[in-house]
């Protein structure tokens, strides 16, 4: 009887241990990439992500408007003035400047920001404030800061994966300096 109580005491304790949780696994360190391949896969990431489409000052070509070579991911131009626009056509519209870094609707007009790594840009900003402005849609990755306004489609890019975020960053912060200060957005009401 002794004998068979121990072996019932094993059969258990082997039960209870097979049907317990399995133990962690260990995750394989992550691959650790160079600088320079971090900085390619930011630049892979702003071109396929269409950040040129907005940030990026045009110039007209036989093929439409191409991004300015010279002016890449600089934002909207400083001196480039916006066109009169009827606020009252803006409740159902929402409207692009012709080298498409500003953009006008109901929420007022909002242009394009500097990318680039010149202190008018986000030369001076943190990799933690570049990953909060796109994850919380906060302008400069600042606390009590103002949202980013459309069309920075913020929410999309929130979901990206941090490596992919500082991957962005790092790209971004390599980038030739372009000095331009982007003009502050206005409501509707200051369009008038």
């Amino acid at each position: 009887m002794k004998i068979l109580k121990s072996f019932v005491a094993i059969a258990i304790a082997l039960l209870a241990f097979a049907c317990g949780p399995e133990p962690a696994q260990e995750q394989p360190p992550a691959e650790q990439i160079s600088k320079e391949q971090q900085v390619a896969r930011g630049q892979y990431l702003v071109t396929i992500s269409g950040c040129n489409d907005c940030h990026s000052p045009k110039k007209m070509t036989p093929h439409g408007p191409e991004p300015d070579p010279d002016r890449l991911l600089s934002g909207h131009p400083q001196n480039e003035p916006l066109a009169q626009v009827d606020t009252a056509d803006l409740r159902n519209w929402a409207l692009f400047s012709p080298g498409l870094t500003a953009a006008v609707g109901p929420w007022g007009v909002s242009y394009a920001a500097n990318l680039t790594s010149d202190d008018t840009g986000i030369g001076l900003w943190s990799e933690e404030q570049f990953i909060k402005c796109i994850r919380e849609g906060k302008y400069k990755g600042l606390d009590g800061s103002r949202p980013l306004l459309p069309p920075m489609p913020w929410p999309n890019f929130a979901q990206m994966t941090d490596d992919d975020l500082k991957a962005v960053f790092a790209y971004l912060k390599s980038t030739k300096p372009v000095r331009n200060i982007v003009p502050v957005p206005a409501t509707l009401a200051e369009l008038k």
